[in-house]
């Protein structure tokens, strides 16, 4: 990875697996711009962000549903917080159909977070575990839990009809429940996710298509549709500028 980029992953507590999957922070260390290119990974997050040009803000991004390239201002640090969709209308209350692969602003003491939350980043793991633990109900709907737990561990090859037989929920109202709740079809939110269970493969430099892709030319495609570029050029990840190949642990 970039040397003036500084990355750490934490995994959440074993009682937020549902929920949230992965705290982590970047840090711009440099006086200079970073450009990179973020890819949909299925993810909603948080960010908790200051730098040398920006006063402390927080936001929450949607689900993206294709790249983007922001740029990263000088002495930037981020802390991260990475939904689950799921989570979301338990600890937001909130559709989040309205800004698919937008960012929404939120108060700056979200939480009671504040920019010294920024200074220690274990501490805001803590914080944050303590404060999402306490706004989770007991009441969850567990066909919905159910119903992420197989899109996750199945890395979204199970085809809608298949999902609703493992779940007892009519496929219609699943995807009413998609396109309501997040902006998308569930077989589009599946996509991404099948996208994704192949980022350590393309970046070990394995192009054949994996499980849930037809064939080459059907794995080709949905990577171009995803990234923006081939298999190939991923696989490269040219001056690290797909951030979370960088980012990726190496076998």
């Amino acid at each position: 990875m970039d040397n003036d980029l500084k990355y750490k992953f934490i995994k959440p507590d074993k009682s937020l697996d549902d929920f949230v999957e992965s705290f982590w922070y970047l840090e711009n260390l440099s006086d200079n711009y970073k450009q990179v290119t973020i890819l949909p990974d299925g993810r909603m997050d948080l960010f908790l962000t200051k730098s040398a040009i920006e006063p402390f803000h927080i936001v929450l991004l949607g689900i993206e549903t294709h790249y983007n390239q922001p740029v990263i201002t000088p002495k930037r640090q981020t802390f991260a917080i990475s939904f689950k969709p799921f989570a979301i209308e338990y600890l937001f209350h909130d559709l989040v159909s309205d800004f698919i692969g937008n960012v929404k602003q939120l108060p700056t003491d979200l939480w009671d977070f504040s920019a010294e939350d920024l200074t220690d980043f274990d501490l805001f793991c803590q914080k944050a575990t303590q404060k999402i633990q306490s706004l989770l109900p007991k009441d969850i709907d567990e066909r919905k839990r159910k119903l992420f737990q197989l899109i996750y561990s199945s890395n979204g090859t199970l085809t809608v009809s298949e999902l609703s037989d493992q779940v007892f929920w009519s496929s219609r109202q699943i995807n009413r429940y998609f396109n309501k709740q997040f902006g998308l079809s569930l077989k589009a939110y599946s996509s991404i996710i099948r996208f994704r269970a192949s980022f350590p493969h393309i970046k070990e430099g394995n192009l054949l298509p994996k499980e849930g892709f037809v064939d080459q030319s059907h794995f080709i495609k949905e990577v171009k549709k995803l990234s923006g570029v081939s298999p190939k050029e991923l696989s490269k990840n040219k001056n690290d500028r797909f951030i979370q190949f960088s980012t990726l642990p190496s076998k």
